[in-house]
């Protein structure tokens, strides 16, 4: 398949034909200084992250890094936080690994960002790219016809995550991999034309395991994109350890 799960990682490996990419979505760089503004005190984890990821390019070796979206944490204009982990984080990668952001809602102007970073890299917009047979969008809009005819689709956005009990009452929240094929209606509707979609979409989830997200098997929880849940079609959840929970709506 064109991309496949990190197994026990939050990011995914993906064959764009040409090149094989690292996929990591929803970095949340400086989510620390944002929680802060919300009352919440945390110490930084950024040097964490950034040796996680790191550690992951080193085992992994691809030939491009994509996030799809939210590499930032700011809506608006980066914080002095959030910069100075990206900027670490980029001085860490191999000088020579192009990277792509789909940009996210989050990301706000990044590409101020990552115009100072060494590495070759490539701010796309927020309705996607397609890299040989996939497309990477992040998710909190509509994505372009060109990347919803790639064979594989990836988003993120959603921080896909389930809860779950045993049978004496414990409860513990897994991130998780939403998996399924691409209905055409909800965004044929939008463009208004016919459009040639026949691929799988894939919700990846978060690399920030402080971001929240979605918990899609709790009744009350709303998806965020504008497409879910009707352009999933037969969607099934996967731990990152890869064990499959089956269906998500019925976890």
């Amino acid at each position: 398949m064109a991309v496949e799960p990190v197994p026990g990682e939050p990011a995914a490996a993906a064959d764009l034909d040409s090149e094989r990419a690292l996929v990591v979505a929803d970095v949340h760089a400086g989510i620390e200084a944002g929680l802060r503004r919300e009352g919440v005190e945390l110490p930084s984890r950024a040097a964490e992250r950034r040796e996680a990821l790191v550690s992951l390019v080193d085992r992994e070796r691809p030939d491009r890094l994509v996030f799809p979206g939210d590499l930032g944490d700011s809506i608006g204009d980066p914080g002095r936080e959030e910069r100075a982990e990206i900027e670490a984080l980029f001085s860490a990668l191999p000088g020579d690994l192009p990277v792509t952001l789909a940009k996210g809602n989050h990301d706000g102007d990044i590409a101020a960002v990552l115009d100072a970073v060494d590495q070759p890299t490539e701010v796309t917009p927020g309705h996607g790219v397609r890299l040989g047979p996939v497309g990477f969008a992040h998710g909190h809009t509509w994505l372009s016809p060109d990347v919803l005819r790639a064979e594989v689709v990836c988003v993120a956005h959603e921080h896909p995550a389930v809860r779950l009990e045993d049978e004496v009452g414990g409860r513990r929240v897994e991130r998780v991999w939403l998996r399924g094929g691409l209905d055409p209606a909800p965004f044929e509707q939008f463009h208004d034309a016919d459009l040639d979609i026949d691929g799988e979409l894939v919700v990846c989830p978060a690399f920030n395991d402080l971001s929240g997200g979605t918990w899609i098997n709790v009744e009350g929880q709303e998806f965020l994109a504008p497409f879910l849940p009707e352009g999933l079609v037969d969607g099934e959840a996967y731990l990152l350890d890869g064990t499959r929970v089956g269906d998500y709506r019925r976890v």
